[in-house]
């Protein structure tokens, strides 16, 4: 198995994320080789073949150029994965590419499984397995889901030129609206999940974190109902923290809200179910009626 892996440059900088693709890889047992658009002085930790073309010219972002300098190093290397990190970068040009391949594109895979991917599905309420119907195909994998591995040492180089003319320009970055609260700095977080069963309880949550001396943060759903403002959301498509302490009250755990908080350094989860996803990365799994046991963490706290 040969894997093509594209790494993300932004700002100046070679993103760590980048080394969350050669995890992937290396849960495959799979051949690599790599392609950025960056910088010689932003190289990645990687013995493998690094196809690199200079975004001075080729810009940061230019999908037009991009492509092309994928599709010249898949003619180079033949592999059968093309995989990118499930971003802004790889939402737009993944597809790009998997078009002018005709190749099977898998979006945002979170396991690999026996000749298959794992994606989530209603609303990653579930998870199927996928297995592409071609030959070659073209991945990208959800953020936080698979381990970031370094391999060491220097690429070989290898340059890519690309020229010609793109519809797009890039403008540059819009910073991220400001939060009402930044929970990337709190050492304490305390978050509800659907497991709460009404808005009524979040009180009871945040009376928790109070207790703690911390920050009242939310999964997706909860913040899609209304129960909290987005500002506390937790998750890929929320705030990605790493507190010394982190309890997940009622979170099943979604792969989008694990990648958000798993590299807390403590993590307690409650909830009445045992076999809950959260349960295989918590220091602590509570089983219990969330509900029942908070109350009851919260009074032995403040006394």
């Amino acid at each position: 198995m040969k894997t093509l892996l594209i790494g993300e440059y932004r700002e100046g900088k070679l993103l760590d994320s980048t080394y969350e693709l050669l995890g992937f890889a290396g849960q495959m047992s799979a051949e690599t080789s790599m392609l950025l658009v960056g910088s010689e002085t932003q190289l990645p930790t990687y013995s493998g073949t690094l196809y690199l073309a200079e975004a001075a010219t080729c810009g940061e972002y230019n999908p037009g150029l991009h492509k092309k300098l994928i599709l010249e190093a898949v003619q180079k290397e033949s592999p059968d994965l093309i995989v990118f990190l499930h971003s802004s970068y790889g939402w737009d040009l993944a597809p790009r590419v998997a078009a002018a391949l005709k190749a099977a594109q898998i979006s945002e895979v979170i396991a690999i499984t026996d000749g298959g991917f794992e994606v989530g599905c209603c609303n990653a309420k579930m998870r199927r397995t996928v297995k592409p119907a071609t030959a070659q195909a073209v991945l990208t994998i959800q953020a936080g889901a698979f381990p970031v591995l370094q391999s060491g040492g220097t690429p070989n180089i290898q340059k890519l030129t690309a020229a010609g003319d793109c519809t797009l320009e890039f403008v540059g970055y819009e910073p991220a609206e400001k939060k009402d609260i930044d929970l990337a700095k709190a050492e304490v977080i305390v978050s509800a999940g659907r497991g709460i069963g009404k808005k009524d309880n979040v009180p009871a949550i945040q009376a928790l974190a109070k207790a703690l001396g911390g920050e009242l943060g939310a999964s997706r759903p909860v913040v899609d109902a209304g129960w909290v403002e987005h500002s506390h959301q937790v998750g890929t498509t929320g705030q990605t923290v790493s507190p010394k302490l982190y309890v997940a009250c009622g979170i099943s755990g979604a792969i989008q809200h694990l990648a958000g908080m798993k590299k807390s350094d403590f993590i307690i989860a409650i909830n009445k179910d045992k076999d809950a996803p959260i349960g295989e990365i918590a220091d602590v799994l509570v089983v219990a009626d969330v509900m029942q046991f908070v109350p009851a963490l919260t009074a032995k706290v403040l006394r």
